[in-house]
């Protein structure tokens, strides 16, 4: 094993790990976390125009239109994008270290997490390394699953409960597993005219 390899060849840092983030960043997170752990949080469902309000105070660009449901839990409002009718359910995470975009019409489902962040793991401190998510128009991410740093999810996506993305995945396209994999062409049914 080469001392690029030999866990004990590395020096132990010095120190505490310096955050990534800055004094001005930390202040408005803990400002922030109060605000959701209270008025966001205890407000009530159908109260989404109040929450979209406490989101853009704190820098969201967020649609007026959008929902987000009292139990999501979002890090940084600041990194948040959501267009029109775009919806975080109850009990997602938006790990937003970097911008996170939901598109119009798209829908992040209970317990999801998306991960706008990882660590540099050649790294002896583990260095944050912030990635943006974007997820087009018209998508549905279901329940419980996992969007990892950098991925863009193309328009019309459904992604199937419990899935792990790890990598971009191709418009209008039926997606699941883990990694979840396009498996088929997402079609949608038009409206039969009665008569």
């Amino acid at each position: 094993m080469s001392a690029d390899q030999d866990p004990s060849a590395i020096s132990e840092p010095s120190g505490a790990i310096p955050s990534s983030h800055s004094f001005k960043n930390k202040i408005l997170r803990a400002l922030w976390g109060m605000v959701q752990a209270t008025v966001f949080r205890f407000s009530p469902r159908p109260l989404h125009k109040w929450r979209m309000f406490l989101l853009r105070l704190f820098g969201a660009d967020v649609s007026m239109n959008a929902r987000v449901y009292p139990r999501a839990k979002v890090w940084g409002p600041w990194n948040l994008i959501m267009d029109d009718f775009a919806t975080l359910a109850d009990d997602v995470d938006c790990y937003c270290v970097k911008p996170i975009r939901i598109g119009k019409r798209s829908t992040v489902s209970q317990y999801s997490y998306l991960c706008g962040a990882t660590h540099d793991h050649e790294d002896p401190r583990l260095a944050l390394i912030p990635k943006e998510i974007t997820i087009g128009e018209d998508v549905w991410i279901a329940a419980d699953v996992f969007v990892a740093p950098g991925v863009t999810v193309g328009d019309g996506v459904v992604v199937g409960a419990r899935s792990s993305v790890f990598g971009d995945l191709p418009e209008w396209t039926v997606c699941f597993g883990s990694p979840a994999k396009p498996k088929g062409p997402r079609t949608l049914n038009t409206p039969q005219e009665e008569g």
